[in-house]
């Protein structure tokens, strides 16, 4: 399925919010219902790991598999609904200027360094850890089992016809984006990735952007 490609008339001087998180940190923010969440690549071939979760039962949170299966398309785009554990709708995609999103690939780890690059990367900085990081920070008991199966924004994660995947170069350009409109109070949890051994992010990791808009 082709790319939906929608840009947002929305104007960075009317959001309410706005931070640049840096390559190998870590963000998490209560996202209310009908607010819009830009997620920017500021540079170009960033991935972007990202879990929802409802804000106000965080037992449900974002599911791959439902999500990918109501839509008929492993990919994320324009018009995506993205779903829970309980196949309700936490977000909707509402504009999409890259085209390419992943929900196959995961999250880097440890574990996933060391089996794919060597037994001298299993030290490397990685996405679970800032995952992990951010929901001790957070609190209210929630803890690594919490790390579900997320989404990378930006990372380009092609899937033959016979259904094997690779990890390819992405796909994105400097301020490319994707925005998201909330349809119950969420949770927005990021880790920008720190990876430096795949094409994901030309072996460069950079800072990404994200701003809310309060609009209903």
């Amino acid at each position: 399925m082709k790319p939906k490609l929608q840009k947002s008339n929305r104007v960075l001087q009317d959001a309410s919010y706005a931070r640049e998180i840096a390559a190998g940190s870590g963000w998490m923010h209560v996202l209310r219902t009908g607010r819009i969440l830009r997620i920017t690549d500021l540079h170009g071939n960033q991935a972007v790991d990202t879990i929802f979760f409802n804000a106000d039962r965080t037992c449900e949170r974002y599911n791959a598999n439902h999500t990918m299966r109501e839509q008929g398309n492993v990919y994320i785009s324009t018009g995506t609904r993205i779903r829970s554990n309980e196949n309700n709708v936490l977000l909707t995609v509402v504009a999409d200027t890259c085209g390419r999103h992943d929900t196959l690939g995961s999250a880097c780890s440890c574990e996933s360094n060391t089996a794919r690059y060597g037994l001298d990367k299993r030290y490397m900085h990685a996405c679970r850890d800032i995952f992990l990081q951010c929901l001790l920070d957070w609190g209210e008991g929630m803890d690594k089992r919490d790390q579900v199966c997320n989404i990378n924004f930006f990372m380009n994660v092609p899937v033959s016809p016979e259904g094997g995947s690779t990890f390819a170069d992405g796909l994105s350009q400097p301020l490319k984006y994707v925005e998201l409109r909330a349809e119950m109070d969420v949770i927005v949890l990021v880790a920008n990735c720190p990876q430096l051994n795949n094409p994901c992010n030309a072996y460069h990791p950079t800072p990404v952007g994200v701003t809310i808009w309060d609009e209903k």
